[in-house]
């Protein structure tokens, strides 16, 4: 399937060139998001070449990681953020899938010692996926699951209220508007040991965390997380 949707997009691409979604300047590469020069501006990180980064460290204390990383830094006004507000507010899905595509062979290659066996994304509420029609994390996800090579579990966690925007919040209020917001699916989750939660972006970590809090009522279960960025605090 994905190489079908990649042939036609370089099909349509003959007729409709893509535009890079920071410049807006044509793309040569019909699979690209930007071009090679706004890539250069990406912010990509390192993470996922160490067990102990900038990102596990926002849980120390909180929730035990295997392994954690996000692919970008996320800067305000950045090539990012407009990567993640085309795929979350623009149904730009494809956006997802393929940086999962790039950053799962990242991961694999990097964490070879301890690949998890299946990848959650973090849910939206169903009102919430109703009124966007989709789930950005899912389409990270799925994309992981492409090149990693292991299953997307994309119903292992509910979100059981639906929340405003938490951009103004802090930590603590974050932590506490989503504490009782999740439940988990132990029927789809339970084969599983080790689990990939996945996300678009990590700020203060409470969305991920109370997740996780549900996810580790599975006995002897194991947690890694990864994001598409990350924000300064």
């Amino acid at each position: 399937m994905s190489w079908f949707a990649d042939n036609l997009s370089a099909l349509a691409h003959q007729f409709f060139p893509s535009l890079c979604l920071n410049c807006r300047e044509a793309l040569h590469d019909p699979l690209a998001i930007c071009c090679i020069a706004c890539q250069a501006n990406w912010g990509i990180t390192d993470l996922h070449k160490f067990t102990e980064n900038s990102f596990t460290r926002r849980f120390w204390g909180r929730t035990p990681l295997v392994q954690g990383a996000a692919m970008f830094h996320f800067l305000k006004e950045g090539t990012t953020q407009k990567i993640i507000h085309a795929l979350k507010y623009q149904g730009k899905q494809f956006i997802g899938t393929r940086l999962g595509r790039s950053y799962g062979h990242m991961l694999k290659s990097s964490w070879t010692k301890d690949l998890p066996d299946c990848i959650v994304p973090v849910p939206l509420h169903p009102k919430r996926k109703h009124e966007r029609g989709y789930n950005q994390a899912v389409c990270f996800g799925r994309g992981l699951s492409m090149s990693m090579g292991i299953p997307l579990i994309s119903g292992g966690l509910s979100r059981l209220q639906y929340m405003s925007s938490q951009t103004n919040m802090n930590r603590s209020e974050r932590f506490q508007n989503v504490l009782q917001s999740f439940s988990v699916n132990k029927n789809k989750i339970s084969p599983c040991t080790h689990v990939l939660l996945v996300d678009d972006v990590l700020t203060t970590g409470a969305t991920l965390e109370a997740c996780a809090i549900q996810l580790m009522k599975i006995e002897k279960m194991r947690i890694s997380m990864a994001t598409i960025a990350m924000s300064q605090i």
